[in-house]
């Protein structure tokens, strides 16, 4: 295992991304307010480039009609629009459905992921997204 410098806190938007290719695997990571989480770029359901999906708020059901949650922001498969929460990777109606996380941490405002299988902590490139 390598731990792999991605970049600057900072450079990440709120609710915003970057998917990363470290040593033949894809890996999203993933910024909403101070917090960050990491994923294999790899859908549960068939594969798909779940990580570059849209993210969007859980839509809900209410009375009144949709409202869209105010915590919880899901990543949207582009492929067959399976939803995942981007803070636990799982999905909203099936959660033993989930993306696979990879560690993140973030030290002295610089973003740092932990790939298993990666043997370099060589500088990662921008998977086109």
């Amino acid at each position: 295992m390598a731990e792999v410098h991605i970049g600057e806190a900072a450079a990440f938007e709120d609710s915003g991304r970057k998917v990363v290719e470290i040593e033949g695997i894809e890996v999203g990571i993933f910024r909403l307010g101070d917090d960050f989480f990491a994923y294999e770029n790899r859908c549960p359901h068939l594969d798909g480039p779940v990580c570059q999906g849209k993210i969007l708020p859980l839509a809900l059901e209410a009375s009144s009609g949709r409202v869209f949650s105010k915590t919880q922001m899901n990543v949207i498969c582009p492929w067959h629009g399976f939803e995942f929460d981007i803070r636990t990777g799982a999905h909203p109606t099936n959660p033993k459905v989930r993306m696979r996380r990879i560690p993140v941490r973030v030290v002295d405002g610089e973003v740092y992921v932990t790939v298993r299988g990666a043997v370099s902590s060589k500088p990662h490139t921008e998977a086109s997204s």
